[in-house]
């Protein structure tokens, strides 16, 4: 691990890997077995359980909680205390680590303060989620979802900005790039405009 900064009161268990330009910040737990990877920002009070994945650059603010199961690919940003589970219908006195669901979140989404994420859901790519919003089933690419549940109100762009449609075309004012829906209905990138 090089340029690796771990507060003083941050516990990393010993088995926990932890990628190079990682920071770690004040009263933070990775479990063993969790997998951080490089140039991540963990902020104060957060926990990483030991079945959790963070790929390259993603950014936890204070007061989240990502239990095993949830992997959060490259550059996802996840706001002040949001919470993923990972079971559900859990008990107190019945252990049911057998029924842990996977939640995936793609590359470069943004998931809202306080959000919460129930299990087995993918969020996908360059999807927003609003703040305070629940989060019960699968968000497509692009998506703008808030709520409880979270349900898509528009779309938004690389950039994070919003889209907006133009006939068969939809367009951010911001940086000039325009996205199409494919034959499946996903919004794809349609090579023009700055982008990011």
């Amino acid at each position: 691990m090089k340029n690796v900064s771990i507060h003083e009161t941050a516990v990393v268990d010993a088995s926990a890997e932890v990628g190079d330009g990682t920071k770690i910040w004040h009263f933070t737990h990775v479990m063993s077995g969790a997998k951080i990877g490089p140039d991540c920002m963990l902020g104060q009070n957060v926990y990483i359980g030991g079945g959790a994945c963070l790929g390259r650059g993603v950014r936890v603010q204070n007061g989240v909680n990502v239990f095993d199961g949830v992997e959060l690919e490259d550059e996802v940003f996840c706001g002040p205390c949001v919470t993923f589970t990972n079971v559900r219908r859990p008990r107190a006195g019945i252990s049911k680590k057998e029924q842990y669901q996977r939640t995936y979140v793609r590359h470069d989404a943004t998931l809202g303060a306080g959000a919460v994420v129930v299990c087995g859901v993918t969020i996908g790519e360059y999807a927003m989620i609003g703040a305070g919003s629940v989060v019960t089933h699968d968000v497509p690419a692009h998506a703008l979802a808030f709520g409880n549940p979270a349900r898509i109100k528009g779309w938004v762009c690389r950039c994070g900005e919003n889209l907006l449609q133009n006939e068969e075309l939809w367009r951010c004012d911001a940086c000039g790039m325009t996205y199409r829906h494919d034959v499946e209905g996903r919004l794809c990138d349609s090579g023009s405009g700055k982008g990011r």
